[in-house]
């Protein structure tokens, strides 16, 4: 990759890649073809035994996971999908959650956007003026440091909830995420708006943590009791006792737990926390009570 003032590596790995949609149109007879692939804080490099093809990431109108499927695609379990517009490129990498949270590094590490934090805390809206904000991308999500001093994180694990909306911000309409989060076990809202290209990514990016928190998960009525009981502030050491369990069925219900990522252990003699998920859980299962 040549050295262009400003551009570094990020990536480069092994993957397969096809294109999904040319001209506007999806291809039926989707091919994948080995080769390598080359990341950099401005360009994406498919290279193959027939040549290279080189995609701007200026050029980048979307991101995404699975594509409209067709039986040549879904044979292939992972991959990101580059939406350039008239054309949609697949990129099957050998470690894919690695080179998933490298595209979103290339695309918004140490680029600016504008926060409000915390717009809510507790329910209660608050008077938090609109600040810079840099942002960063790692494993567990992504975090913000303002320019006002405070550091923002948002754990994947922990976002509840992502809304998106056109608002007022600096007299300007823009795009704005209102990212439900936690922050010390309390409850909030951090709001993030900029550029549309900036605001669209993060959003991609944290929607992954939303969609960890989603509720559907198949629990049986003793999982619910069990996540009531905890979000109601009762210990682990105490459920059995608190719901007439043994032990050993209770051992066994936070196993069960742990394996939805409802809960997390915490240490190794089982003691768990409810994590954004579990909260949901048994907040909507008490107010069905």
């Amino acid at each position: 990759m040549a050295n262009r003032e400003g551009e570094h590596k990020i990536a480069d790995t092994e993957a397969r890649f096809a294109v999904a949609v040319r001209d506007g149109r999806s291809v039926n007879d989707v091919s994948w073809v080995p080769g390598r692939v080359l990341l950099s804080n401005r360009r994406l490099i498919l290279a193959d035994n027939d040549g290279k093809r080189t995609v701007p990431l200026s050029k980048l109108q979307g991101l995404g996971g699975r594509h409209d499927a067709n039986q040549s695609i879904t044979r292939v379990s992972n991959y990101v999908s580059f939406d350039l517009g008239e054309q949609v490129l697949l990129v099957a990498a050998a470690d894919h959650d690695g080179f998933e949270r490298d595209v979103y590094r290339a695309l918004l590490d140490q680029r600016t956007l504008l926060a409000k934090h915390p717009a809510v805390a507790g329910g209660v809206v608050q008077e938090t003026e609109w600040e810079q904000a840099r942002v960063k991308i790692d494993e567990n999500g992504l975090s913000a440091a303002l320019e006002g001093g405070a550091f923002v994180e948002f754990d994947l694990d922990d976002i509840s909830g992502l809304d998106a909306a056109r608002r007022t911000v600096a007299g300007e309409k823009k795009p704005v995420i209102e990212v439900s989060h936690t922050d010390g076990g309390t409850s909030i809202e951090t709001h993030l708006a900029g550029r549309p290209d900036r605001v669209r990514f993060v959003e991609a990016w944290l929607r992954k943590g939303e969609e960890r928190s989603s509720t559907n998960v198949d629990l049986s009525d003793r999982d619910r009791e069990v996540l009531m009981a905890l979000y109601s502030g009762v210990s682990p050491f105490e459920i059995p006792a608190f719901l007439g369990l043994d032990v050993d069925v209770a051992e066994e219900t936070f196993e069960r737990l742990i394996e939805l990522d409802v809960v997390e252990q915490v240490r190794v003699r089982r003691e768990v926390s409810l994590n954004s998920r579990g909260r949901n859980i048994a907040s909507e299962a008490m107010n069905e009570q």
